[in-house]
């Protein structure tokens, strides 16, 4: 194994990305990483396109194992923290981009190209980090296609909440009495172990309501993509449309094709690039859902730029009786852009800002990517 790789400990890290990829069902065996080292050191360990290729070469015996081998590549070199403290894949990920987004060419290695292909990934890398600071009504539609494939990789997982009941760990604040008392009448009354208790989590239900209107044009399709991603995260999302009436468009998105599923979604929804009444839609999702399990506890997400077109008195009414059943309203606005102290001018968001837990933006990529992470702190 050559030096550079060992001095540097890059072995360390390629034998742990191929744990991972046995963790996914990769036969992979101790020869196989040897010579995945092997061969990352005969070119340059610290870039992401030789590792990519050293590893598709050595690790991957079956075409069919190569989306797996790419969707854990991405996920362990560059779907990595701002705050990861791992100097070499602090490397790696530069070698391509802050921002890279995992695109390679469908040639096997060795196969004639015409060049192109071996430099593909850190290219999109580099479009990439231009189209996330972009804002979506700025994009062409070429660029739109691109930047919902992007989309489509957020891990928008819910948060989760402490339920009443309890579950044993190993170690905690709260002592298990009951384990302990029947522990201790087993042994006669000589105690041999602590026991331990903590209450158990369970995901807190998250609802996206998007507005569909026609204010909304440039970016309904983007915030659709972005909840096509969290449903297909986790069966505790719903999704809602809205215009000048709300559609449940939920079991659309359950379908395994995007594709499909944005056009059954959008099929759907009657009112697509209408008019807005947020209070009537809101109040429609109060009668019909938001007094139940959907919404009850739940974080209401509501994706809109407030323009409204219904009864201000309305709207007023339907944000407080959403706050009461709600756990948090968050509301993504993309006319905040990267305004910190955002104040909103639209009448519909001044009647309903008094009742919003949170204001966000979804105006482009980062954005999104911003959301995303915040979603599961939200308690």
């Amino acid at each position: 194994m050559s030096e550079v790789v060992a001095d540097l400990g890059f072995d360390e890290l390629f034998v742990e990305f191929a744990q991972e990829l046995r963790s996914v069902g990769l036969v992979i065996g101790s020869d196989d990483v040897i010579s995945f080292c092997a061969a990352a050191a005969q070119l340059n360990p610290a870039d992401a396109l030789d590792i990519y290729w050293s590893g598709r070469t050595t690790l991957v015996r079956r075409r069919e194992n190569i989306e797996a081998y790419n969707i854990k590549f991405q996920e362990f070199f560059l779907d990595i923290r701002d705050d990861e403290t791992d100097v070499r894949k602090k490397k790696i990920k530069a070698s391509v981009s802050t921002t890279a987004t995992l695109e390679v060419p469908n040639v096997e290695p060795g196969e004639p190209g015409d060049g192109e292909e071996e430099s593909k990934m850190g290219l999109v890398a580099a479009v990439n980090d231009i189209y996330r600071n972009k804002a979506f009504s700025e994009c062409t539609p070429a660029e739109l296609a691109s930047l919902r494939k992007m989309i489509a990789t957020l891990r928008l997982a819910p948060p989760k909440r402490r339920t009443r009941r309890f579950q044993s760990v190993e170690r905690g604040k709260r002592i298990d009495m009951r384990k302990m008392v029947r522990s201790n009448m087993r042994a006669l009354g000589e105690p041999h172990e602590i026991f331990f208790s903590k209450r158990k989590e369970k995901l807190r239900p998250v609802v996206f309501i998007l507005d569909v209107s026609g204010s909304m044009a440039d970016y309904s399709r983007n915030l659709l993509q972005m909840a096509y991603s969290a449903r297909r995260a986790n069966q505790k999302v719903e999704v809602f449309c809205f215009g000048t009436r709300l559609t449940r468009i939920t079991k659309y998105l359950s379908k395994l094709n995007p594709d499909e599923a944005m056009e059954l979604a959008g099929g759907s929804v009657l009112d697509w690039d209408g008019g807005t009444r947020i209070g009537d839609s809101l109040n429609t999702f109060l009668r019909s859902y938001g007094r139940t399990r959907m919404g009850r506890g739940a974080i209401i997400v509501i994706c809109s730029d407030g323009l409204d077109r219904g009864d201000p008195a309305t709207l007023a009414k339907s944000m407080e009786d959403v706050a009461r059943v709600a756990h948090r309203i968050v509301w993504m606005n993309p006319h905040k852009g990267d305004i910190p102290d955002y104040i909103p001018n639209a009448m519909g968001m001044m009647i309903a800002q008094p009742f919003i837990d949170q204001i966000v933006s979804g105006h482009n990529l980062r954005s999104l990517e911003e959301f995303s992470r915040k979603l599961t702190t939200i308690r």
